[in-house]
C-alpha cells in the first residue's frame, strides 16, 4: 500500500468536492420542486395528470441512470433541429446534461416517496380540515405536507446517499468531480487500489454529514420544531 501516494492524491482528488456537492445540491433542489409537481400529478384523480407522472416514473426508474446520462449528453445531440434551437446553448454543457439527468432522477424516485407519504395521511385528518373551513390549498399547507415531510423524510435521506454516489457517473462526460479526477490519477500512477480508497472515504465523509443532518431533521420534525 503506496501511503505516501495516497496523501499526495488527497489533496488532489479534494478539488472534486465543489463540483460534486454543486450537483448534488442543484440537482436536488430542481428533483424537489419537480417532484412534488409529479406527486400531485400521481395521485390525481384525473387521469389527464396521473397517468403522464405514472409513465414518467416507470420509464425513469425502470432505466439505468448511465443510458438516461448517455441519451441526454450524447443522444439528443443527434437531433438537427436540438442543434439549431436555443436548447443546444444549454445541452452541449456536460455540466447541465449531469444536472439535468440527475434531476429528472432524484424527481421520479422523490415523487414516489412524496406520494407514499401523501397517502399516509389519515382521511380523519382531512376531514377534520374540511369542517374547519379550510380551504383544498389550506389543507395542502397545514396539514397534508407536514405529515408526509414527517413520514418521507427518513427515505428521501436514503435519497440524497444515492445521489451523492450517483454523482461519480458524471465523470463519464468529462467531468472532473471526485471520480474524475481518481479516474486521471489512476492513469497516471496505475494504482486503482489506493486512489479508489481516497476517494471512497472522501465520499464516506459526504454522506455522514448528510445522516448527521437527515437525523437532525427528524428530530426537529418529529418533536414540531419546524
Amino acid at each position: 500500500m503506496r501511503f505516501e501516494l495516497m496523501y499526495e492524491s488527497f489533496f488532489e482528488i479534494i478539488k472534486g468536492v465543489p463540483l460534486t456537492l454543486e450537483v448534488v445540491f442543484l440537482s436536488t433542489i430542481f428533483g424537489l420542486v419537480l417532484a412534488v409537481g409529479v406527486a400531485l400529478m400521481r395521485v390525481s384523480k384525473n387521469k389527464f395528470f396521473s397517468n403522464p407522472a405514472y409513465y414518467f416514473i416507470y420509464t425513469i426508474r425502470g432505466t439505468p441512470l448511465l443510458l438516461q446520462l448517455f441519451f441526454i449528453y450524447y443522444g439528443l445531440a443527434q437531433f438537427t433541429f436540438i442543434r439549431e434551437s436555443f436548447l443546444w446553448y444549454v445541452l452541449e454543457s456536460p455540466l447541465f446534461c449531469g444536472i439535468l439527468t440527475l434531476t429528472l432522477s432524484t424527481a421520479a424516485y422523490s415523487a414516489e416517496i412524496i406520494r407514499g407519504g401523501m397517502q399516509s395521511v389519515s382521511p380523519g385528518y382531512i376531514e377534520a380540515g374540511s369542517s374547519m373551513g379550510m380551504s383544498k390549498m389550506l389543507r395542502l399547507r397545514k396539514i397534508i405536507l407536514p405529515i408526509t415531510i414527517r413520514q418521507a423524510l427518513p427515505a428521501y435521506g436514503n435519497e440524497l446517499i444515492l445521489m451523492v454516489k450517483a454523482t461519480s457517473l458524471i465523470s463519464i462526460v468529462t467531468l472532473m468531480e471526485i471520480t474524475g479526477i481518481a479516474r486521471t490519477i489512476i492513469s497516471k500512477t496505475y494504482a486503482p487500489v489506493e486512489i479508489f480508497i481516497v476517494a471512497g472515504s472522501i465520499y464516506l465523509f459526504i454522506n455522514f454529514v448528510i445522516t448527521r443532518f437527515i437525523k437532525y431533521a427528524e428530530h426537529k420534525v418529529n418533536h414540531g420544531s419546524i
